[in-house]
């Protein structure tokens, strides 16, 4: 968990950054077409969409941006046909990798995700082969500093969170993804500031890193995270915070 939770809150610092604002929407609008294309165009029945669209209103998108991203999902505009993919790999210390794509050309993209793989010691594999090895949560950081442990704990289990875990300068709330909004509102319901907040998939064990394998397996996750296509990458590294902070400065 502490591994995945700190390349998520480095992720989610990187997408504030200007320079990135257009890939950062363009997936953003993709996952909003979808989410509206399977579970229809209403946020309030469809947690899909509602979570994506609270996202986007974190990047700053335009609402004119979203309300066009949901009709080309609903097919009230025109738009390009996506569809998803799931990759399944291994990257160097025997790291398990999932990440999450939407294309327009499969075979393109699997190629180039098979490319990335191999360039960084890893390898991509069969569908089925590390999945099992994540689960599906929701998953909300918030700063220790200024903020109750007491109050904290007591807040979010009794609405709902699973478990609540320290980190090095955050703590860790875990909920079943059906209790994640409930879970955020109390939070926000009680002013506590909330880092980062998304439904993500967490390894259900992790592999420790250092040295060089630490430093290959994050080259491979920012190479994954810059692919236009893949909107998620989940793997099971845990690596000392120490390391984490000199790798990713």
């Amino acid at each position: 968990m502490s591994g995945h939770s700190k390349w998520a809150g480095i992720k989610h610092k990187k997408a504030k950054v200007d320079a990135q604002r257009g890939r950062v929407f363009t997936r953003l609008i993709r996952e909003i077409t979808l989410a509206a294309r399977t579970g229809g165009g209403d946020p309030g029945g469809n947690a899909r969409l509602r979570d994506a669209m609270d996202k986007a209103k974190a990047a700053n998108m335009p609402q004119d941006n979203m309300l066009r991203a949901i009709k080309k999902g609903t097919g009230e505009l025109e738009g390009v046909a996506y569809e998803e993919c799931v990759y399944e790999g291994y990257g160097p210390g025997g790291v398990a990798v999932l990440l999450e794509a939407v294309t327009d050309n499969r075979n393109r993209t699997t190629a180039e995700i098979r490319k990335i793989f191999s360039r960084f010691g890893g390898n991509l594999g069969e569908s089925g082969c590390v999945g099992w090895m994540f689960a599906k949560r929701g998953l909300i950081q918030i700063t220790k500093k200024g903020v109750d442990e007491e109050q904290l704990l007591a807040g979010v289990l009794e609405a709902g969170a699973e478990d609540v875990r320290g980190a090095d300068q955050t703590f860790e709330v875990v909920t079943d993804p059906k209790d994640f909004d409930k879970v955020k509102k109390a939070l926000e319901k009680a002013s506590i500031p909330i880092e980062h907040a998304e439904i993500t998939k967490v390894p259900q064990s992790a592999i420790r890193l250092g040295g060089k394998e630490a430093e290959q397996v994050l080259r491979l996750m920012d190479e994954l995270e810059e692919h236009d296509d893949v909107q998620h990458v989940y793997a099971n590294f845990d690596i000392p915070e120490e390391i984490m902070a000199a790798l990713t400065a």
